[in-house]
């Protein structure tokens, strides 16, 4: 008989593995918003979001509800990393009655005892200049939690239920009753934890965080700190929150049945919640007591104990407790304290029974001990996959009786979680003094945490701009269109609004095969296009234009090119065809047909001599002719938008605007040829090339230009010059991002202050980098990577506060260019004469495809800027090869006859 009850108290390693698998998955369950509400492993946020980093200084008051007392403590901390914070506290025992009177009274009581304690305390100066005094209060009860300092009551446990508190919000409660004490008027609640969170962070003081917290006491929870996308009830989305598994309740869905022995059915039907709490009361120390006294009370039920003596006195609920249980498994050596506690019980226990009742009681607690690792090693492998991490190393805190109470429970913890969660190395911390050192860290971290929100929020707010700010922008831009295509305003204008004289968009009916040549950076294309009534096909080739070429002379440039353009016609066996050729040419030129066009300046870090003021298809054809390339004709001149404008046009008619967001940004779109004041003409249409990177040059966008824009403006190769650019492209948003993280470090946000020389580097962040750390979802784990691949030793805090800043770049990059937009399709529609407009913008450039929320956000912004046109965007498929050589097509059925 002994040995059955012992076998049915020890649980097999694979039932151990599946159990730590239904833990997973109800620790998933409880964090979807979808199931949340049927999981029994509660998961519940904490809204604690850090753990300290020994910068936080100043007093803390701390309110602590226990069993049957109340604790107050002042922590007084020196932000010299806290490695000795000063404590004072006092304990005051819990009147009779009052945790089952009224809440108010209960309340009232604890504000009592806060005004008492702070009457005896002197307080001692930090050097922060402190007026109020902020107060954490630990509640070891169940809450469902919306801010950090704001908790409703689900249900009372521990022999509390006082009336008029559950579903109420408990930090109300509190503040209210110390409200009415007037000695109190300068004490804030700030942060409400339960004891597991409070365990955590109580641990985490020694200069190295600690990430999870158990308590083993005589109920039994842990917590730990999650990825905060995962937790899907709060809006949190990046960094990690501390999650309170509420694991007590496991099993309460039948997932433990198998493993309940009869005993256990007992203390659940003796108990007050019969049928919850199911895992609690395998493992709490409330509970092993009874479990220990029924297993008795059966085996001398069937003879195998205390046989011929009288054992009434086990019928006694709560006569055998938790401390007995432990005293007589903590003296391995003989049996004469099993002797001695039995005895005082009022039992006369032979030597067999001593070494038998010895058997059952380091079962039961085995069992114990053994299921608290199960819970951590599916805690700790969740941790492991959820970070994408092969070896998870990590902190545990742990404190409560049991721990402490039995000899070998770190020892079976630590080899049993080993066994189920073998990729996780756990390093047990003790708590030393409960969780009220703790809750004086989630305080002072809250407070550390809102005054560096403040400064945050003071530093990005120039950069956040309101609807009317972007209503002016809009109304600006419209107004330099005006300007830019009025005959007498053009040579002032800032939005130059060159004609291009490209007058048609492409109808489908164009055929033949074309030359496309696209200049616009350090790479240029070759192409030869072909038009068939079944689609376009391409072949194409890249060659590099070396720096020294770049900045060479404009003799030199144009040979390469054609030197190119010889080398990819012989290797497509094209050199005795004359054909067609569109040019791109993303640079600004004045178009005085459609393939004549005067280069007004360089841009993009190229200097090539001789160039500017003359005829870019003249300059090509004049090296066409030194090298002796009689082959070609080239037909059209075109820019890069307005190339991704007629790519786009031939898969989609009323594709009549073309934007480009990359290393630099332009738009073009379809104007009534009466509105263009610069070209002779009033009849149809033609595409403008409104060069709209050069908006704000004369002054007018001074009011959106920060401190951070002006700096970046100053190291250009041209100040003063592509002023909108510099607040959109791609090109420049790393080195805003970087001025900003320069400042955010000096004012102590970042790097805990320290001084980090990486971050003096220009352009060490890439434009591509904000693409990645702004991925939603993304661990911050591979954000910190990133961060460390560029030398620069990120906290998480560090990340979450670096994807912020790039954030708010971006976003600012998207609304201004859907501000711009919103000018350009507001105009067709004017144009037009039509209530609504239908068109669609043909769209390049890597920030606007690349960018995991750049597109959405323009288009999220132009909906509200011109909410009377409907506007869809097309990704184009090259638009300055393809989109060229349909220029040159249209151009060639246009002069058909």
């Amino acid at each position: 008989q002994i040995q059955r009850a012992l076998r049915s108290l020890t649980i097999p390693l694979e039932r151990l593995h599946i159990m730590k698998g239904h833990m997973i998955q109800d620790m998933c369950k409880g964090l979807s918003r979808q199931t949340h509400t049927q999981a029994k492993v509660r998961m519940l946020p904490t809204y604690i979001c850090s753990t300290p980093n020994g910068t936080e200084k100043g007093n803390f008051l701390v309110v602590e509800l226990c069993q049957n007392q109340v604790r107050t403590l002042l922590v007084t901390l020196y932000g010299d990393g806290n490695m000795s914070p000063q404590m004072m506290y006092k304990i005051f025992d819990m009147p009779e009655g009052i945790r089952k009177g009224e809440g108010e009274a209960l309340f009232d009581f604890i504000a009592q005892c806060v005004s008492q304690f702070l009457a005896e305390t002197t307080i001692s100066d930090t050097g922060s200049s402190q007026e109020r005094l902020p107060l954490g209060f630990v509640f070891p009860f169940s809450c469902r939690q919306t801010q950090l300092d704001k908790a409703e009551l689900l249900s009372w446990s521990k022999g509390f239920s006082c009336s008029d508190v559950v579903g109420k919000d408990v930090v109300q409660l509190l503040q209210s009753a110390i409200n009415k004490q007037q000695e109190l008027i300068h004490v804030d609640v700030v942060a409400l934890m339960n004891d597991t969170v409070g365990t955590m962070m109580t641990c985490s003081m020694e200069g190295r965080p600690c990430e999870v917290a158990m308590v083993a006491d005589k109920g039994s929870n842990c917590c730990f700190m999650a990825e905060a996308y995962l937790v899907e009830t709060t809006e949190e989305t990046s960094g990690r929150m501390c999650v309170n598994t509420e694991w007590g309740c496991f099993g309460d869905d039948g997932s433990l049945n198998d493993i309940l022995t009869p005993y256990d059915e007992c203390v659940d039907e003796e108990s007050s919640n019969p049928g919850e709490k199911r895992f609690e009361k395998l493992v709490g120390s409330l509970y092993l007591g009874e479990i220990v006294r029924h297993a008795l009370i059966g085996l001398t039920a069937e003879k195998a104990l205390f046989t011929g003596t009288d054992a009434a006195v086990l019928k006694q609920k709560g006569v055998f407790t938790t401390q007995h249980v432990l005293e007589i498994i903590n003296h391995e050596d003989g049996t004469t304290d099993v002797k001695r506690v039995l005895e005082l019980l009022g039992l006369q226990p032979s030597e067999r029974d001593c070494s038998r009742v010895q058997q059952v009681c380091r079962a039961v607690v085995g069992r114990a001990v053994t299921l608290h690792a199960a819970g951590l090693a599916a805690i700790l492998s969740y941790m492991a996959q959820t970070r994408e991490m092969e070896t998870l190393m990590v902190n545990v805190g742990v404190e409560g009786e049991l721990y402490t109470g039995y000899t070998r429970f770190e020892e079976i913890l630590q080899s049993v979680s080993r066994l189920l969660a073998p990729e996780c190395i756990a390093t047990l911390l003790p708590s030393r003094d409960g969780s009220g050192r703790g809750a004086a860290m989630v305080t002072a971290v809250a407070l550390r945490l809102a005054a560096q929100r403040r400064e945050v929020d003071q530093v990005l707010a120039p950069l956040r701009l309101s609807r009317a700010d972007l209503e002016q922008v809009q109304a600006l831009m419209r107004q330099e269109m005006e300007r830019g295509l009025g005959k007498n305003t053009n040579a002032t204008a800032s939005v130059r609004m060159l004609p291009t004289y490209v007058s048609h968009t492409p109808d489908g009916t164009e055929r033949g095969d074309f030359l496309a040549l696209d200049l616009g950076g350090t790479n240029f294309r070759v192409l030869v296009v072909h038009v068939t009534e079944e689609g376009i096909s391409m072949a194409s080739e890249i060659y590099v234009i070396p720096a020294a070429i770049m900045q060479g002379t404009g003799e030199g440039l144009f040979d390469h090119i054609i030197d190119c353009i010889i080398d990819f016609q012989t290797k497509q066996n094209m050199m005795t065809q004359l054909l067609p050729l569109g040019f791109t040419f993303s640079f600004p030129c004045q178009q005085v047909g459609l393939d004549k066009a005067l280069l007004l300046t360089w841009t993009k870090g190229f200097s090539a001599s001789g160039c500017v003021g003359q005829d870019v298809v003249q300059l090509l054809r004049e090296a066409a002719q030194r090298k002796q390339h009689t082959g070609l004709q080239v037909v059209a001149l075109v820019n890069d938008t307005v190339g991704t404008m007629m790519s786009c046009g031939y898969d989609d008619p009323k594709c009549e605007i073309g934007l480009i967001v990359g290393t630099g940004t332009n738009a073009c779109y379809m104007e009534e040829m009466r509105n263009v004041g610069t070209v002779e003409g009033d009849q149809g249409r033609m595409c403008i090339n409104m060069e709209w990177g050069a908006f704000g040059d004369n002054g007018c966008l001074d009011h959106i230009f920060t401190h951070f824009d002006k700096v970046v403006d100053d190291t250009t190769i041209n100040p003063g010059k592509q002023r909108f650019e510099k607040l959109i492209s791609g090109m420049y948003l790393g080195e805003i991002v970087r001025q900003i993280l320069m400042v955010m470090t000096e004012k102590q946000l970042l790097f805990q202050g320290r001084p980090c020389p990486k971050l003096q580097t220009k352009n060490i962040f890439q434009t591509k980098f904000l693409s990645t750390i702004e991925l939603n979802g993304l661990a911050l784990r591979q954000i910190r990577a990133i961060l460390q691949e560029l030398e620069l030793d990120a906290s998480f805090e560090d990340s979450v506060l670096m994807r912020e800043v790039c954030q708010t770049v971006s976003l600012r990059a998207a609304q201004l260019c859907a501000a711009g937009l919103a000018a350009v399709v507001e105009k067709m529609r004017e144009n037009r004469g039509v209530d609504q407009l239908s068109v669609t913008v043909g769209v390049d450039g890597t920030l606007y495809k690349l960018h995991p929320c750049f597109s959405k956000n323009l288009q999220m912004t132009l909906k509200e800027l011109a909410p009377n046109c409907n506007v869809d965007f097309l990704l184009s498929e090259d638009g300055s090869g393809k989109g060229a050589a349909l220029v040159a097509a249209v151009a060639c059925r246009a002069a058909s006859p």
